[in-house]
């Protein structure tokens, strides 16, 4: 087995060179001395760059001390942030999801993945250590593109970011705080009938079913309920997933499928399975009752139950800002309601509660 080569050890007080693998474009990180402790040891402090070979590290860490020293000046940006480009971040963590992995994905996943890419093309040369979240924001405020395409920018980047700081790159997250600041423009969809409606309550004991109904009169994507908070005693989901207008927003649970929630409630997925799986249960649900399509002939889908809250929401008279409230749509320029507009929980339970629900035969 080869063995790396042995190198000189470095005084004390002069920073360390790590060695961080096999497999990456740098594989050397220079990190300064340490000068913070806490009880549980060291700090590794920021690392000062990522370079090919250890001569390349070492030159950049005696830079580093020489400077420190006085005995040089060097622009400080020559050696604070030698962390890879963008780009070149990409070339890697593309490599290995597709090409590394256990599992082969599909062609289309590497397609969106490359599209995502290029459609953050402003950031393509800026080193990756000095991005930060308003560079991010900046790329997905001014993209004109399609709201499916700027939610594959949005997952490309957390994505990439859980992969540089896995490798140690850099050690903050900038693009956790991310938003999509348009609204949807893809979400097309039917809602159920009411002699649909009719069908679905007539078969609520059906644990299928019953998840269908329960995001019929929550208004919430299916998604959502992946990791929904529920609060049975003061009888409300909180959760959300896309805009910041739709996260962690608050919907009461409606007193007709109250006791569906409980009863399935045990964790905070109330789907009780993956959403992959849900989506082939539920189709083979809705062609048991016949009702895979909607009156136009299209494929009734889980995103039709959200269109159905909101129709039901119409029907029965909901405060139209509650009902965007409760959908977790923007308000847009109405800076009086998406500031001041300020709803208790049971000024919504009483819009919710305006929605009736069929007489189960």
């Amino acid at each position: 087995m080869a063995h790396r080569k042995k190198r000189m050890k470095l005084p004390n007080g002069y920073g360390s060179i790590k060695f961080l693998g096999k497999g990456r474009r740098c594989p050397y990180a220079v990190y300064p001395p340490v000068t913070e402790w806490t009880k549980k040891g060291p700090v590794t402090p920021k690392a000062l760059g990522y370079k090919e070979t250890w001569d390349d590290a070492y030159e950049l860490l005696t830079t580093y001390n020489l400077e420190k020293q006085g005995k040089i000046k060097v622009n400080r940006n020559v050696y604070i942030d030698r962390t890879p480009t963008f780009a070149e971040v990409y070339e890697h963590f593309y490599h290995e999801k597709y090409f590394s992995a256990e599992k082969r994905l599909s062609e289309a996943s590497r397609n969106s993945t490359r599209a995502a890419f290029k459609n953050c093309a402003e950031i393509h040369h800026m080193q990756f250590g000095q991005i930060k979240y308003d560079d991010l924001q900046k790329v997905i405020n001014s993209c004109t593109l399609k709201h499916s395409s700027i939610e594959l920018m949005v997952s490309l980047m957390h994505q990439m970011y859980r992969y540089a700081i896995k490798y140690e790159i850099i050690d903050k997250d900038y693009s956790q705080f991310l938003y999509i600041p348009k609204e949807e423009d893809d979400e097309s969809g039917e809602p159920f009938t009411d002699d649909e409606l009719q069908i679905l309550w007539n078969d609520s004991s059906d644990y299928v079913t019953q998840m269908i109904l329960i995001m019929c009169y929550s208004g919430y994507r299916i998604k959502a309920f992946e990791n929904m908070e529920v609060n049975l005693e003061e009888r409300y989901f909180k959760g959300g997933v896309k805009t910041r207008s739709s996260k962690e927003r608050i919907v009461p649970i409606h007193s007709a499928i109250y006791d569906m929630v409980s009863d399935r409630y045990t964790d905070s997925n109330l789907l009780g399975c993956s959403v992959q799986a849900f989506r082939k249960s539920m189709y083979k649900k809705l062609s048991n009752l016949g009702l895979s399509n909607t009156a136009s002939g299209k494929k009734h889908t889980p995103h039709d139950c959200r269109h159905t809250f909101s129709m039901l929401c119409e029907k029965y008279g909901v405060n139209e800002n509650d009902r965007k409230r409760m959908m977790g749509h923007s308000f847009g320029a109405d800076i009086t309601n998406a500031k001041y507009g300020h709803r208790t929980l049971d000024d919504l339970r009483t819009e919710i509660e305006k929605i009736q629900t069929p007489i189960c035969y």
